[in-house]
């Protein structure tokens, strides 16, 4: 298949957001209002964040405001992988939090049947599936390890590449490690919708195309200043502004530019992308195999992550992520024909006997990523004001955990949470322009050197492990 012309007819809108499910606009606020507790951001940090706070205090006035609509950013555009993992991998986890690395294993798996728990509970139609992920080995050099980590009673199980094509049949694989029990898949932006048909059926207020431009302190309470954002001119003399008067603040903004000063330079955002296929018939379903479901990735550097839909398409996503030079968020980025192409090309390499496949959708994203590569925490205004941002790619499951820890913090007392040095400890911060985007170019070439070369980290890449910026996917 000629990638251009397997690519000529795809959408531009990411496929998990391009459903006739997608709810009504919900209006914006043009008023002045009280609450209890407001909540920025109608991503999965915010939903969730808000549904917890209803459930631990239902007469809670609660509102959340969206400056554009529920789940259309990363959470309406990522893989729909819902890991476990807290702090991006366990040995992440070991290099950056060796003293309670084992605490927060715990802590995200109980997060994620949590998840799982609640998607039961309010009848959430959101294509949850319990299938684990395939860490697969396409390089000779990447088996012995995923061979070393074979622990059953763990659930993580080693094939070799005779068993693995038993399973999922490519002639890129060398082996792979399924960890069975400690990712789902999901449907993203149909759990946006689910969280907030859940969260507006409990109470909570929610305001989509109201954006906040200014959240200051006033002894006592907090104010927030918000814009219409359908309006061209974001100066308040201009256009429709309201003020929210609120007790506590829950920031879920994530990749966009952050509402503290102090955490300004704690994040980056990279654009990540992904490809969807049309659906797969018995036929060339059968000549992958698959019947597992699981979602899958692979070893290297710069990965590939691929999972199948419901209607049994595949999701093909990775490989390259871009940073674009002084922290740039903008829609024209999540269109890059050229990484399109290469993504095609990998998939038709990855499954050849789906080489008359075509794709619906071709689409990207930014994702919010920091120092440590998994989410921190950041308080304001004698602890009124949250925040939680850097998940790096993995956010699905562990953005539930941020809005509990989020409402650990506002509540003012001490909690198991509140003392964990991942919510004590920031992240070492970027440094400013140019810096950020010429460290950040060295650093991707130096991976993508590594995955060269075995694996082998070189000098760049070790002087970042011994600082604490250094990660290994």
């Amino acid at each position: 298949m000629d990638v251009n012309a397997a690519l000529a007819d795809a959408s531009t809108v990411p496929f998990w957001l391009d459903s006739a499910r997608r709810p009504e606009p919900l209006p914006p606020l043009t008023h002045d209002i009280e609450a209890d507790l407001v909540i920025v951001g109608g991503g999965f940090t915010g939903l969730w964040t808000a549904l917890q706070a209803k459930e631990r205090e239902p007469k809670r006035h609660v509102v959340l405001v969206e400056a554009n609509s529920i789940g259309w950013a990363a959470s309406g555009r990522n893989g729909g992988f819902c890991a476990a993992s807290l702090t991006h991998g366990y040995d992440n986890g070991e290099s950056h939090l060796p003293n309670e690395n084992e605490r927060l294993a715990q802590l995200g798996r109980e997060n994620l049947d949590a998840i799982g728990a609640a998607v039961t509970r309010y009848g959430m139609d959101v294509e949850f599936e319990r299938t684990g992920e395939l860490d697969v080995a396409t390089e000779d050099y990447q088996v012995p390890e995923l061979r070393e980590a074979h622990d059953p009673e763990a659930g993580f199980i080693f094939y070799n590449q005779e068993e693995l094509a038993q399973i999922v049949k490519s002639p890129t694989y060398k082996g792979a490690l399924w960890d069975s029990r400690e990712v789902a898949m999901v449907n993203p932006a149909k759990l946006c919708w689910e969280l907030l048909r859940v969260i507006r059926e409990l109470g909570v207020e929610v305001f989509e195309g109201t954006k906040v431009t200014d959240v200051s302190d006033r002894k006592s309470t907090v104010q927030i200043t918000t814009l219409v954002t359908a309006q061209s001119s974001e100066d308040c003399r201009a256009a429709p502004c309201s003020i929210i008067t609120a007790n506590r603040v829950a920031l879920a903004t994530n990749v966009f530019p952050s509402l503290l000063k102090r955490a300004s330079l704690h994040t980056v955002p990279v654009y990540d992308y992904a490809l969807m296929t049309e659906p797969l018939s018995d036929e060339q379903l059968e000549s992958i195999g698959w019947s597992g479901r699981q979602g899958i990735g692979d070893c290297a550097n710069r990965f590939h992550y691929y999972r199948l839909s419901a209607d049994n398409r595949i999701l093909f996503g990775g490989w390259d992520a871009v940073y674009h030079y002084g922290r740039q968020v903008s829609w024209k980025y999540d269109q890059r024909p050229e990484t399109f192409e290469t993504l095609a090309e990998h998939f038709y390499e990855t499954f050849p006997q789906l080489s008359d496949l075509k794709f619906s959708h071709k689409w990207g994203g930014p994702i919010d990523t920091c120092s440590r590569f998994f989410s921190f925490f950041t308080t304001a205004y004698g602890k009124k004001v949250a925040m939680a941002a850097g998940f790096t790619g993995l956010g699905v499951g562990a953005s539930r955990f941020a809005g509990t820890v989020m409402l650990d913090l506002l509540s003012g007392q001490d909690t198991e949470l509140t003392q964990l040095e991942m919510v004590r400890k920031l992240p070492l911060p970027f440094p400013p322009e140019p810096v950020a985007w010429l460290g950040i170019q060295m650093t991707t070439n130096a991976m993508i050197k590594a995955d060269s070369n075995e694996g082998r980290r070189g000098p760049l890449l070790k002087a970042l492990d011994a600082v604490g910026m250094g990660f290994d996917s």
